[in-house]
């Protein structure tokens, strides 16, 4: 289990963050900021960073909503999808790189730190990689933006996972992503729809999520340690 943290961003914000270390008497293997989908640092994204803490990671999620409201951890029905789209059109994309950057640093001392993002957090690790210095790696999870932002040019290795059924990111415009950027590991998921990889939506795919795991975590051992 994690604990509450805070930080202070470059712009002199405070903000929470949900760290979770590495079982005592374990090496860690480096450090790994899970950016948060539109539902916040949710009971899922919490999840995560439990899960890559016993598999060696330093592993952070910053609450990027503090900025507009403090505590924000959303479910998935519909009424909670459109307050969590209400947030997300009111977060701004440099300000949730600026919290990104401070949650990097929080987690610097252990090593190498790699991002991984969902949802709209997989756009922000694309973003990070791209615009952030410190690091070497990012790996993002049906990331809505990714797409129409191939103007970018991560600075790092790139893995990206996409669903071939995901309503809100046309497979045409991943492919055109894909040819844009030959240097990012494209994986696309036959019958997976977006939110492919978590438990508490109608949308998992156990079988697309257990793979997609299984190459980023290959991919942060290549990278991270």
């Amino acid at each position: 289990m994690g604990q509450w943290l805070n930080l202070a961003a470059a712009d002199g914000f405070r903000l929470q963050a949900y760290r979770a270390d590495p079982p005592s008497g374990t090496r860690t293997r480096g450090g790994l900021v899970v950016v948060q989908e539109i539902f916040g640092v949710n009971s899922h994204i919490r999840g995560i960073c439990d899960s890559y803490a016993a598999d060696g990671y330093a592993a952070i999620a910053p609450a990027l909503f503090d900025r507009y409201q403090r505590g924000i951890a959303l479910d998935y029905t519909t009424e909670e999808i459109a307050r969590g789209r209400e947030f997300k059109a009111r977060a701004k994309t440099d300000a949730a790189l600026s919290d990104v950057a401070a949650a990097r640093a929080s987690v610097a001392p252990v090593g190498h730190v790699g991002v991984v993002g969902y949802c709209w957090g997989g756009f922000i690790a694309w973003m990070a990689a791209a615009r952030l210095n410190g690091f070497s790696c990012a790996v993002s999870y049906y990331g809505g933006g990714i797409p129409e932002a191939t103007d970018e040019h991560p600075q790092c290795a790139v893995m990206a996972h996409f669903g071939e059924r995901d309503a809100a990111i046309p497979i045409d415009s991943v492919r055109r992503f894909e040819a844009a950027h030959r240097e990012v590991q494209v994986f696309v998921y036959e019958g997976a729809e977006h939110g492919f990889n978590c438990d508490q939506r109608k949308s998992y795919n156990p079988d697309a999520s257990v793979i997609a795991r299984e190459r980023s975590l290959e991919f942060l051992r290549e990278h991270l340690g």
